[in-house]
């Protein structure tokens, strides 16, 4: 697995180069409008090319699932690396400082290897099944919060301002009220490993894809968290909708949220 990870890590690195380097260097005419205020740009490539590179080079009989390359679930491999070259692509093309490279390697199905590289602080946050979640190689743990109105929580909002849009912007409100704030980062990579180590105690999150959670659900387990779906269920990358907390709150947060996800029947 140390393997697995330090590929993951060199991969991670390198995509994060092609970002840094093009970083505030992005014209109208580099971006592609993907869906409704969804973009993508040649950095997404370029980066997405690097990190496979490197996996293929490395480890030829993996699967890889990409969000740039019609990415499909395949139960094909036993090895199968989850990618996100550019997680927080509408941050990078309006140089806000939030976005991030996400890797994860699941093994039949479960997350046996997370790596998330931070930009542009550069925080790299990666864990391995049952030996901890680390930043910059020190150990992290989620926050020992256990009151759910002291705490401070993370989300963000799909793209689709459809019915679980609008159920979205109700629990923001919500928690807001009864919370210590909620704060938008717009990379969900980043927000889980915010919870990973503590400086944030849970987000929560509709519409999302296998390269958004991938990596940053070990980092969260293995830093001492608990990932459901919204309603309590078990979760898996290919769900659609999180919870992660650092366990204290989660009850206290489904109490909320579990009545709005039964209302939507999602």
């Amino acid at each position: 697995m140390q393997a697995l990870l330090n590929t993951a890590i060199k991969a991670a690195r390198k995509a994060g180069d092609i970002a840094q380097m093009n970083f505030d260097r992005i014209n109208a005419s580099d971006i592609k409008t993907k869906s409704y205020n969804e973009f993508a740009t040649f950095v997404d490539e370029q980066a997405e090319k690097a990190i496979k590179d490197i996996i293929q080079s490395r480890y030829p009989d993996h699967g890889i699932i990409a969000e740039e390359s019609q990415p499909k679930k395949s139960d094909k491999f036993d090895y199968v690396w989850i990618i996100d070259p550019l997680d927080g692509t509408t941050n990078f093309v309006h140089n806000y400082p939030s976005f991030a490279v996400s890797i994860g390697v699941h093994y039949n199905n479960n997350p046996v290897v997370g790596c998330v590289i931070e930009i542009p602080s550069n925080n790299i946050y990666t864990a391995i099944k049952s030996e901890g979640a680390f930043c910059n190689n020190n150990p992290i743990n989620v926050s020992s919060e256990n009151n759910l109105q002291k705490s401070l929580l993370v989300t963000g909002f799909g793209y689709d301002h459809d019915e679980k849009w609008e159920a979205n912007m109700n629990l923001f409100k919500l928690f807001t009220d009864v919370t210590q704030g909620v704060r938008r980062l717009g990379a969900a990579s980043v927000d889980l490993c915010h919870v990973a180590c503590g400086i944030v105690d849970g987000f929560w999150e509709f519409d999302l894809h296998p390269w958004d959670t991938a990596a940053g659900i070990l980092i969260v387990l293995e830093a001492g968290g608990k990932i459901t779906q919204m309603d309590g269920r078990g979760f898996d990358i290919f769900q659609k909708q999180i919870l992660a907390s650092n366990g204290h709150i989660h009850e206290p947060m489904l109490k909320h949220i579990k009545p709005i996800i039964d209302s939507l029947n999602c």
